[in-house]
């Protein structure tokens, strides 16, 4: 059996929590243990040390040590067209986003894609993800193999879409069907990948495409569904002439059957509040992607009223329409989202919506988000002071809430020392 063990200070989230800004675990002076994939113990070093005196040490002295960081939400195929200028979302959708994806019929390229996808995720301290491919069954299974290469933890799911859409990237009902169950008996369950149902959104689906995914989500109720709600005041409009019958956009995926527990919804801005009441009854989840809803200024999500109904949310970049792939630089959007709604998102809480939070969201936290024994070892080393700049700004302020909300303002991946996942280095700055 192999045992390391890493001095560093300590900063997780062990269980649920309503107020994770006063539940959380600190340890200044701390070690954690890891053996075959997997956390032993965490505590205050000299007693670790102790008990573990003859394993091999990783000293990150004056560094943190948290929870490797999970995206709810983001577009592996959109990686190539982060930061396209211009547009809100229907027409980002056609001018950027089609064309873009349209290449990923070839699998060499989208293999190709998938590596530098996950390499990004890595520096940026991401050890799992939930993530769309594209319409083509080779892309997802591009990303499942490259996710697999590394032991990480990673939902994903083939793009559906057969309506409303370039017809180069349509799939029809049976196709959409076929392909992702193909995909469900080939990867869900697999080491540690995990699939997702994925309409693109109900737009892009007609009602018999609609009608064959929710057969697929009866016939495998373990997999995961993802898809995108209430993100535009267009979209809304489009959605209810579409389906002019159903009682809002979230009555169609609900009378589709994939409103349920393991079922994410991107967005959720402009939603009605007998939307967020079935969403509470229903076990699903939504994702923030603050970094996204700025930039094609389709809204201010509303956590307080999530929080309220008690429906888990958990933060997103939405890569390609986010701006980028840190975490970090995600929960700093988020705070200012908070606060032109006139809401104040605590540092700690905002740590928490991308670790055990999202875990919570996703059922998974028996597995990641948290440094607890026996959860699986994906781990994050930060370095507060990674440049000149920070090194000021911690001089006189250092403690734990400050240096989270520094970093969620002036972070990029210089602040990144280690990504760890199942217990191995995937990014280093320099060997420690």
């Amino acid at each position: 059996m192999t045992t390391h063990l890493y001095r560093a200070s300590i900063l997780h989230f062990p269980h649920k929590s309503a107020q994770p800004k006063d539940d959380y675990i600190y340890i200044k002076d701390g070690a954690l243990v890891t053996r075959n994939g997997k956390i032993v113990v965490t505590g205050e070093r000299k007693t670790i040390e102790n008990q573990y005196h003859d394993v091999k040490t990783h000293d990150y002295s004056g560094q943190l040590i948290v929870p490797g960081f999970i995206d709810s939400h983001l577009h592996f195929p959109q990686t190539e067209m982060l930061a396209s200028f211009g547009e809100q979302l229907l027409d980002w959708l056609e001018n950027y986003t089609f064309p873009t994806e349209g290449k990923f019929s070839n699998p060499e390229y989208a293999a190709k894609i998938a590596d530098i996808f996950l390499r990004q995720l890595y520096r940026h301290g991401t050890t799992s993800a939930m993530v769309y491919s594209s319409v083509h069954q080779c892309a997802a299974e591009a990303l499942f193999s490259a996710a697999q290469k590394h032991k990480m933890l990673l939902i994903a799911g083939k793009v559906c879409m057969d309506r409303h859409c370039p017809s180069w990237l349509q799939d029809s009902p049976e196709k959409a069907q076929k392909e992702s169950a193909d995909l469900i008996e080939r990867w869900h369950g697999k080491d540690r990948l995990y699939y997702a149902i994925t309409p693109r959104f109900a737009p892009t689906s007609s009602p018999e495409q609609l009608h064959a995914l929710g057969e697929l989500a009866q016939q495998y109720p373990d997999v995961y569904i993802q898809t995108h709600l209430n993100e535009n005041l267009n979209e809304i409009a489009w959605v209810n002439s579409l389906f002019p019958k159903h009682n809002g956009y979230l009555d169609v995926y609900d009378k589709f059957n994939m409103l349920r527990p393991k079922a994410v919804f991107g967005h959720c801005i402009h939603m009605q509040e007998h939307e967020w009441q079935r969403m509470a009854q229903s076990g699903a989840s939504i994702a923030f992607c603050p970094t996204s809803n700025l930039f094609l200024g389709s809204g201010l999500f509303d956590l307080k009223t999530a929080e309220k109904h008690n429906i888990p949310v958990a933060l997103a970049t939405d890569v390609g329409a986010g701006t980028s792939f840190s975490m970090l630089r995600t929960l700093g959007e988020a705070y200012k989202v908070g606060q032109l709604r006139g809401e104040q998102l605590q540092p700690l809480h905002g740590l928490y919506l991308m670790t055990q939070g999202a875990a919570l969201a996703q059922g998974l936290e028996d597995k990641i988000g948290n440094l607890n024994p026996g959860s699986d070892a994906d781990f994050v080393v930060l370095d507060p002071n990674f440049d000149e700049l920070t090194s000021l700004r911690f001089e006189q302020h250092n403690e734990v809430q400050d240096i989270i909300f520094a970093l969620s303002m002036l972070a990029d991946d210089r602040a990144i020392s280690a990504t760890y996942i199942a217990g191995e280095p995937v990014y280093q700055t320099h060997i420690k």
